[in-house]
């Protein structure tokens, strides 16, 4: 009989690209039965800019390409799950929410939890499983660091809380899986006997990619992702456009875009430059790609985020894929991994402005020839160590590695 994994979700979408199309995907190939528990808001589950599935999806427990599904009210939870940084006394009160009672109802063998909240909801299942006598273990997926020491939004009070909590949670998991190398040593920084994984946010190796041939002086730009208050800049994406257009033949290309109720309006002159897709299938994206010569990315205010710094986006390694190379300001792990592995350019500032990142592309589009060894090296790399194909490997292996204590404590 084949082991069961239940995925806690407390704020991604159920279609998030690392959790369902890679994680769950790559567990239910490997052997295991998967269920996901995911949230509902307002009723609805929701696509991956926020767009509400209003005509289906509507049942509390379906099957999605051989995953279960079920779904709960966020808000229901909520305010219980908001416990955890209460004093410990108060946590079991906290316990008494639908994602932690609908986790112990599936009674699985090891619980996958990908969020703060999601991790404590975990460990309320963690500990009923162990009143009934199943020893089950629990996996913390960290897709960033929580609680963000840098981030200013908290006072250092909270901050301080959330990590003290954080780590007296971590007591209970049995792994820690993260998208960075820096993260895992903040991990490791807090305890040395912490078992922890880097799985990053690697794509499965584009399979229908072609080597680009770099020629003629146009040049495409490419951002891929959300549009929002942190990330994918509108008016520095108008602002090199217009830079950029005025000296070369120059596109830029928006994979994906806005959040939900929100929108990218263009001036009339750039309708013609900047090229809008909208969310596309997952699948779908290196198609998009073929024309692309550069990716983009920028992170703002680095010195109010620690995040931002340890980042390894999934736009980085989609564009690696793709055998596009990478233009991103100062940010520590990203930094590091392009000038390693030669696939990209580094705008040696935290805070880039658009006329810096233009001027970047002005310098690739006179020299396609180090653009097109740049192009090698990215896809290289993807192949040779990055893809996903290899960290279904690493997964895979932590699995196993939890599931042979589980058979050996039993014995």
């Amino acid at each position: 009989m084949s082991k069961k994994v239940c995925m806690l979700v407390a704020e991604h979408p159920f279609l998030d690209s690392r959790i369902f199309k890679r994680e769950a995907k790559s567990l239910k190939k490997l052997g295991y039965d998967v269920t996901m528990i995911v949230p509902r808001k307002d009723g609805y589950l929701f696509d991956i800019d926020g767009t509400p599935f209003k005509d289906t999806y509507l049942s509390q427990r379906f099957t999605h390409e051989g995953i279960t599904i079920i779904t709960y009210d966020f808000r229901e939870s909520r305010n219980s799950l908001s416990k955890v940084v209460s004093p410990l006394a108060q946590w079991e009160q906290g316990f008494n929410n639908p994602l932690t009672e609908l986790g112990v109802q599936e009674n699985a063998d090891v619980y996958h939890v990908h969020e703060y909240l999601s991790l404590f909801a975990g460990i309320g299942v963690k500990r009923r499983m162990n009143q009934q006598q199943k020893h089950v273990k629990l996996i913390y997926d960290s897709h960033e660091l929580t609680p963000d020491p840098f981030d200013s939004r908290n006072s250092k009070q909270h901050r301080e809380n959330l990590k003290e909590k954080l780590l007296v949670m971590l007591k209970e998991v049995d792994y820690i899986i993260t998208i960075s190398h820096a993260i895992k040593s903040w991990f490791l920084s807090q305890d040395p006997t912490f078992a922890v994984e880097v799985i990053y946010n690697s794509p499965p190796l584009a399979t229908k990619y072609k080597p680009k041939n770099f020629s003629g002086d146009k040049l495409v730009a490419c951002y891929e992702g959300n549009i929002d208050y942190k990330r994918g800049s509108k008016n520095k994406i108008t602002q090199m456009t217009e830079i950029c257009s005025k000296s070369i033949d120059f596109q830029f290309k928006v994979i994906g875009g806005t959040r939900f109720g929100d929108s990218f309006v263009l001036p009339d002159h750039l309708k013609n430059n900047v090229i809008l897709t909208g969310w596309v299938d997952y699948y779908s994206i290196g198609e998009y790609m073929k024309d692309v010569d550069v990716g983009w990315i920028d992170y703002e205010d680095l010195n109010d985020s620690l995040n931002r710094s340890y980042a390894m986006p999934n736009k980085f390694f989609s564009y690696l894929n793709n055998g596009v190379p990478i233009i991103v300001n100062r940010c520590h792990e990203m930094e590091s991994f392009l000038r390693e592995h030669r696939c990209g350019l580094v705008i040696d500032k935290k805070d880039a402005t658009a006329k810096d990142y233009a001027e970047a592309m002005l310098y690739l589009a006179k020299n396609k020839e180090l653009v097109r060894t740049m192009s090698m090296n990215a896809r290289n790399v993807m192949e040779e160590i990055y893809c996903w194909e290899q960290m279904e490997v690493r997964l895979a292996n932590v699995y196993q590695q939890l599931l042979q204590q589980t058979t050996l404590f039993d014995v």
